[in-house]
């Protein structure tokens, strides 16, 4: 499968080891290449779906002066949606725990900005998908919080972990979004390159 991809050389721009894993779920020959001090920051004023796809973006952009004519970059960037914020990686415990209380109970966004980056095409999406998790106890939010490392998470969880399995009522969308990749709409954009 995807045959048109064979003149490329395809790169995931991603320190993500769910990205990592979801990509290769593609059984696509990628490398990971990852430049330090990408600037993440956005400006004011941008809807929910323009602020992971604006981050993409830059973080593509930081390879155009270092990408080979054959480069194939793919960069992501996932944000939680909530109460008409980003809830973004939390800084400590405490915030972690203060953003799995803020999603107890509700229904939020989980949006991820995908860019696509070769000499001659840059290409960006996002793809939304709406969780909803079941009322969650201080006991439960800490037992998470102790035992999973929800400090590289954005809005504090992993779907795909214990508080995933307990607490997630329902899903309207990709759940590999929600993990941090939307592999499936991915696949799609790939294969008209």
């Amino acid at each position: 499968m995807l045959e048109n991809l064979k003149p490329y050389h395809v790169i995931l721009a991603s320190n993500s080891p769910r990205r990592r894993e979801l990509l290769a779920g593609l059984d696509i020959d990628y490398e990971v290449r990852v430049l330090p001090g990408i600037d993440e920051s956005y400006p004011q004023g941008l809807s929910a779906e323009d602020i992971p796809q604006y981050i993409s973006r830059q973080k593509a952009g930081a390879y155009e002066s270092v990408m080979r004519p054959d480069d194939l970059i793919i960069t992501a960037d996932t944000i939680v949606w909530a109460d008409g914020k980003v809830l973004g990686k939390p800084k400590d415990e405490a915030e972690a725990r203060a953003m799995l209380r803020l999603l107890s109970g509700r229904t939020h966004e989980v949006i991820t900005g995908v860019t696509l980056l070769t000499k001659t095409v840059k290409k960006t999406f996002a793809v939304t998908s709406k969780v909803t998790f079941d009322p969650l106890a201080d006991d439960e939010i800490d037992y998470y919080v102790a035992r999973y490392c929800p400090l590289d998470k954005a809005g504090a969880y992993g779907i795909q972990e214990w508080i995933g399995y307990v607490g997630v009522s329902s899903l309207h969308g990709s759940y590999f979004n929600v993990m941090g990749l939307p592999v499936q709409r991915l696949y799609k954009e790939l294969k008209t390159l």
